[in-house]
This record gives structure tokens, C-alpha cells and sequence, in this order.
């Protein structure tokens, strides 16, 4: 059967997921139509009519595919021609042991390439409600931003309500108003990571005094007010500064303000009490984002309390910080092991309103979403990633994840969740083996162990899957 002969695919949203899920799609030999409202309508996050925009931050996180989660669900996206893998790679800015892209040339280079592409059709318009009866093959991907009557016809087709959380994002800082003087360039432990140069991230440095003053003013800042319908439902992989702050005077320091792994420069021998970090957000490296700073303060606020960090006194601000609210379905009791509406046969979701979380999760759902939609539509038998696979293991949560259980108190519900080792299955009994002239093996060296090896089966378990091995 050529694809000639074959209809349509139609997928709702152009973001990551939607745009990776077209590509995939195409790639196989199956028509896609692909709907994105924006260059019709606009959201309060985005800035461009550009496919696949990113938002929040400019980082896939880390890409390292021998003991790091993220980076092996990288490994197996590049492995599966993966679209949106192949536009971050040739835009990458440095950023450590992270792959990080200049904004701009990653959304510019997946519109290029979808447009160009001889299967997919891009049609600006939003779609108001489910898709129609006769669009047999679909595919929602509208994100953690979907327009509000998409989002009221999901939830009168599944009967279940919508949950919200909340991205946070982070301020962007003009490179040329940071003082050097007090601020210095390193990547944590000095870490090289793809493109950089182990000098990725400059650092601000504050003492115990500056940092019990900066925390006082965050908790004491002024925020924008929670409407009554949004409720504050945060996901703690995106909290706002603030928000993290009233946790206790302690977490900012273990969190995206800790000291570890960082020598200042200027003053070698004084270790910082607290250090800000700030990543390049683009390939000029002319702007730099303000990395764990996600914030719901009011504008002037911001700029008058993040001036008060060392170094950035004089700080301009090419944007500042904002909240957006995100959306997901209750995905584990609504969709198959296939992303399929289980009461809507031939419907599949992908990306973020599927409870993953993250740009690259986000794109790999839309993966798999594409690829099992042409399975489908060229009558061949759906064939899922193995459980061991960073793909698998991320499907798996979604389609069958946490569940309230009236049986089991304390278990917690499904909820959104980034690509981790303990999302794998365990290794075989005696996979871990004690090198030798070791005497104790145990602790960090052995959960090293345990990752590589774990990543090693995925990356096999992933390239026999598709047929690479």
C-alpha cells in the first residue's frame, strides 16, 4: 500500500510532541495533517507561531547516556530519527554536562523541516472540540497550554476532570549587565558536557548574611494572587523560587542555590554560603537564564529582589518571570497501552497533557504516539517498546502509573513525572558484580554501577526494538 492510498493522520498541536509525532508519522509513509492554532491564536506563554517553541527553559538536561536517565531516553530518540533530538543537536549553545539549545534556531529548524516535508500539512486553526468522528486516526497534543473548550470536550468524552499544575519561568538576564568582576564562569565540578567547555555557567556567589537577606525579601515578596479556579497545584520539579523558599531557609541552598562543585574564581579560598547559576539561552550567548528561578512574583518585585544577588545589581532583563497553568488527563485509567481513548478508539494523546513532564518526555510520547497511529493506519501490529527501554519504561508510567487506592493507604495518584531510573525495571539477580581488588563496594560507586548497567540494557533492549541490533 503506498501512502497514496492511505488517509490522513490528524494531529492537534505543534509543539514537541505534535510536531515529533507528525515526523514519525510521515517517516513510515502515512499522510499527516497537522492542526497548531497558533498564527490564529496565541497563549500567554508563547511568544512565536513557531512549531515546537520552547517556553519554559532552553535545556534537554543532561546527555549523558552511560548513568543518566535523560540522556539515554536521548540515545533512544536519536535511534528512532527522532525530529526533535536531530534539531537540539545542530543547535546546541553550552551548558555543562547538559544539552541546551538556542531557542530561536531549534523552533525555526523543526518548522523547516516539517514544512518541507512531502507527507505533513500544516493547518493554522484551532480546533474547538474533539476531533470529528470521521478523523479515524488522531492524535491530541496540545500541550500543557490546551484551549479551553478542547480541554471542557476531553473532559465530557472522559468523564474524568482535568488536572491542572503550574510551569514556572524562569527570568532572562542581558549576558552584558552581569558583573564579572564578582561573578565567574564554571560548570558544576567542572563538568564538559556536549558542546561546552566545563565554564558553562556563571555563577553568582553570596554569603550567609546576603543569602538570609535574599530569602527574607523572596518570602516577603509581592506575587501575583491564585485566581479561585486555579487552585495551587504545583509539580515540585517546577516550584517557584518563592514557593521554595517558604520550605525552609535551608532549601534553596540544597537546591538550585547550592554551593557544591563551585570555586569562585576572585576569592579561592572562601567558599560561598549560596551560589545562583545562570545557563546561556542562546548561540550568540548574549542572554542568560537564571536556572531554578521560576517565579509568580510580580514584575517589579523581580527585577528589585534579584538585583540584590552579587553580580547582577545592575541586571537587565530581557524577560522576566511568569506562571502558566498547565493541563493533563487522568491518563492510567483513560488510555490503553497504545496512548488510545479507550473509549474512543483510533484517538491517542501525546506529550504533556499525558501527565510526562519535560521537553524531551514530552517529544517522546509524541514519538511513539506517531509511530503507533501509522502502525495502525498501514494495518501492521503495534509493536511497544520493551518495559526495560527509557521509551518503555516512561509509557508504562503514564498508561498504567500511580492509581488512588482505597486498599493501600498513603499510595499517591498519578501525577506528572520526568524520565528516572526508577521508572526501569530492576536488574537480574547478580547483574551487579563487586570489580576486583574492591573491598567494600557499596553506596554511590554501586548505584553508579547499577545505572550504567541499567542504561546499557536500554540502549541494547531499545536498538533490538527497532530492529537496529
Amino acid at each position: 500500500m503506498t501512502h497514496s492510498t492511505l488517509s490522513p493522520i490528524h494531529i492537534i498541536g505543534g509543539g514537541l510532541a505534535g510536531s515529533e509525532a507528525a515526523w514519525q508519522a510521515a517517516q513510515a509513509g502515512v499522510p499527516v495533517i497537522l492542526h497548531e492554532m497558533r498564527g490564529v491564536r496565541g497563549t500567554d506563554a508563547h511568544k512565536t507561531d513557531s512549531l515546537a517553541e520552547l517556553v519554559c527553559s532552553n535545556s534537554f538536561r543532561s546527555d549523558d547516556a552511560t548513568a543518566n536517565a535523560v540522556g539515554v531516553i536521548h540515545a533512544e530518540m536519536r535511534l528512532a530519527g527522532s525530529l526533535i533530538m536531530a534539531c537540539a543537536d545542530r543547535h546546541q549553545v553550552p551548558a555543562g554536562g547538559a544539552l541546551a539549545v538556542d531557542r530561536d534556531g531549534f523552533a525555526e529548524a523543526v518548522t523547516a523541516e516539517v514544512d518541507r516535508h512531502p507527507l505533513i500539512t500544516v493547518v493554522r486553526e484551532e480546533i474547538a472540540g474533539l476531533p470529528p468522528e470521521d478523523w479515524d486516526q488522531a492524535i491530541i497534543a496540545t500541550g500543557p497550554l490546551t484551549s479551553p473548550d478542547l480541554a471542557e470536550a476531553i473532559r465530557a468524552k472522559t468523564g474524568e476532570d482535568a488536572l491542572a499544575f503550574f510551569d514556572a519561568i524562569a527570568p532572562i538576564v542581558h549576558r552584558d549587565s552581569i558583573n564579572m568582576d564578582i561573578c565567574w564562569y564554571q560548570s558544576r565540578y567542572d563538568k564538559v558536557g556536549p558542546g561546552g567547555t566545563g565554564k558553562d555557567y556563571i555563577n553568582c556567589p553570596m554569603d550567609q548574611a546576603q543569602y538570609n537577606a535574599f530569602l527574607d525579601a523572596l518570602i516577603a515578596g509581592d506575587a501575583v494572587g491564585f485566581k479561585e479556579w486555579e487552585g495551587t497545584p504545583y509539580f515540585d520539579g517546577c516550584l517557584p523560587i518563592e514557593v521554595m523558599a517558604e520550605r525552609g531557609r535551608e532549601t534553596l541552598r540544597h537546591g538550585p542555590m547550592k554551593p557544591m562543585g563551585l570555586t569562585n574564581e576572585h576569592n579561592p579560598t572562601v567558599k560561598a554560603y549560596a551560589v545562583v547559576q545562570l545557563r546561556q539561552d542562546n548561540a550568540l550567548g548574549t542572554l542568560y537564564n537564571m536556572v531554578g528561578f521560576q517565579t509568580k512574583l510580580k514584575y517589579g518585585a523581580q527585577a528589585e529582589i534579584f538585583r540584590m544577588i552579587p553580580g547582577l545589581e545592575n541586571a537587565e532583563f530581557a524577560r522576566l518571570g511568569g506562571l502558566h497553568r498547565n493541563t493533563y488527563i487522568h491518563s492510567p485509567t483513560l488510555l490503553d497501552p497504545t496512548l488510545q481513548l479507550r473509549n474512543r478508539p483510533g484517538l491517542r494523546f501525546a506529550g504533556q497533557i499525558t501527565g510526562c513532564e519535560g521537553y524531551v518526555e514530552s517529544a517522546s510520547i509524541g514519538l511513539l504516539a506517531g509511530r503507533f497511529a501509522a502502525a495502525e493506519r498501514k494495518g501492521e501490529e503495534i509493536s511497544l517498546p520493551p518495559a526495560t527501554t527509557a521509551l518503555g519504561s516512561l509509557l508504562n508510567h503514564i498508561t498504567g502509573g500511580h492509581l488512588v487506592s482505597h486498599d493501600e493507604p498513603g499510595k499517591r495518584s498519578f501525577q506528572p513525572m520526568n524520565i528516572n531510573f526508577g521508572l526501569f525495571p530492576e536488574l537480574e539477580p547478580g547483574s551487579i558484580v563487586k570489580p576486583e581488588g574492591v573491598k567494600r563496594f557499596r553506596g554511590k560507586e554501586k548505584t553508579v554501577m547499577k545505572r550504567q548497567l541499567v542504561a546499557l540494557r536500554a540502549l541494547a533492549d531499545c536498538k533490538a526494538w527497532l530492529g537496529l541490533a
